[in-house]
């Protein structure tokens, strides 16, 4: 996985809001992170990321940018791990990265927080898997 194409980006409002009432959420800071599990059917497994930035906590829009491709590039190397889980159980997972820290971290600092969110991730699913099984 390297690149960010466009079919692994939320977009649409009703994906947006589906992922807001539906999913479920938690915090790893720097980001409150919702997700969403859905059926695959017949399209083919993703992972979409949708990202938030505050105007409230980066006024400027030259920070909130650059907090962003800072996680895009975290969520483009930490990827790979939540695909091959997905492709495992054939499902696909909507992720809202919300960034509520008020500094602009490192990318090294970027990079081990959003593994950390994405081992998080999984560890949640495993968990709801066991908890149907």
């Amino acid at each position: 996985m390297e690149d960010f194409p466009k079919y692994e980006r939320i977009c649409r409002e009703s994906e947006i809001q589906s992922l807001f009432e539906k999913g479920a959420g938690f915090s790893c800071y720097p980001y409150r992170v919702v997700f969403l599990i859905r059926p695959v059917g017949d399209k083919p497994v993703t992972c979409r990321m949708l990202l938030s930035v505050s105007k409230k906590r980066f006024h400027h829009a030259i920070k909130r940018n650059r907090v962003k491709r800072l996680i895009r590039e975290a969520w483009r190397k930490n990827k790979t791990k939540l695909y091959e889980v997905c492709a495992r159980d054939t499902i696909s997972i909507d992720v809202a990265f919300i960034y509520n820290a008020t500094v602009i971290h490192s990318y090294a600092e970027m990079l081990e927080r959003t593994d950390k969110a994405v081992n998080e991730l999984i560890n949640r699913y495993e968990k709801t898997l066991q908890t149907l099984n």
